[in-house]
């Protein structure tokens, strides 16, 4: 049964109710709603896809998942479980397949969170378990393209976070360019599968992005209120673990501004309810930032 679980194959339809046809192969017999397809009949042929259901049922579906064994593609991330994984949406109707907690970085700070996109394939374990597993270098190496200085220097770019490092982070932006973003290029680390926005601050011999969270100085200078804006834009989930109440010297360090001068941009922000504070976090509050979609297969 192993064979059939997580790949496609043709069937036979022996039976049928109001809901469902019954299709077998190799004497296992699966399930799949009417509702799929035109109209069949007990004793036509069949090709689709076997899986287990959320209710560990047999099932069979003409709906073919991008998702396939060899086959990457975007799942999206459902929910987490920090002794199993990630719950990844690959295109079943009642099924989300785990990505292993032995996949995921060591910092579960770090973990994907619902919404965010993961290049996954699938596999099926000895005991017939579905799983998705990550795309690596290699896989991203091949669906890239090399970037020029001359067209990309300066220019602002959004994409999806594969890979997380000691060195820096690694993501895939959706015209399929890849990037580097050095520790000291960002306020926080970005979470795999996180979308992120920078801009690029150069181009590396191998054809990948150099890339800056930090906004550009213009943005900056205005006004303390605006650079703590563009902070909080650029964080993520637009949020940041500093308030009126927090440490002197921690605000000199990472604003270079005095708290005196951090509490009246904060009172000027709120003001305008454009930030609120809450359980020693501020956040925005007002956003026209867009999120982007993840890069086709």
């Amino acid at each position: 049964m192993e064979q059939l679980l997580g790949n496609m194959w043709t069937g036979l339809i022996i039976n049928e109710n109001e809901t469902h046809y019954f299709v077998q192969k190799n004497g296992m017999t699966f399930s799949m709603d009417k509702t799929e397809e035109k109209p069949m009949n007990i004793g036509d042929m069949v090709e689709g896809f076997a899986y287990r259901n959320q209710k560990d049922e047999l099932r069979f579906t003409q709906d073919i998942p991008k998702v396939r064994q060899g086959k990457y593609a975007f799942g999206t991330v459902k929910k987490t479980r920090k002794d199993l994984g990630a719950f990844v949406d690959i295109g079943l109707a009642d099924k989300d397949i785990v990505l292993s907690v032995d996949e995921l970085p060591a910092m579960k700070e770090l973990w994907p969170k619902k919404g965010d996109h993961v290049l996954v394939s699938l596999k099926v374990d000895d005991k017939g378990l579905l799983w998705v597993t990550l795309a690596d270098d290699t896989q991203f190496s091949a669906m890239s393209r090399p970037a020029k200085e001359e067209t990309m220097h300066n220019k602002d770019v959004k994409g999806i976070v594969y890979r997380v490092k000691l060195v820096g982070t690694y993501f895939i932006t959706s015209d399929y360019y890849l990037g580097f973003i050095h520790p000291d290029e960002r306020y926080q680390e970005p979470r795999l599968g996180e979308q992120v926005s920078g801009r690029v601050i150069g181009v590396r011999p191998d054809g990948i992005l150099n890339v800056s969270l930090k906004p550009r100085a213009y943005e900056v200078i205005s006004s303390d209120a605006d650079m703590i804006l563009t902070f909080l834009k650029r964080s993520p989930e637009q949020k940041i673990p500093y308030t009126d109440k927090s440490n002197p010297e921690e605000i000199k360090k990472i604003f270079a501004i005095s708290k005196g001068q951090f509490k009246r941009a904060l009172g000027n922000l709120m003001k305008q309810h454009l930030i609120e504070q809450k359980d020693g976090y501020t956040y925005l509050v007002k956003t026209t930032d867009n999120e982007i979609e993840a890069p086709e297969d």
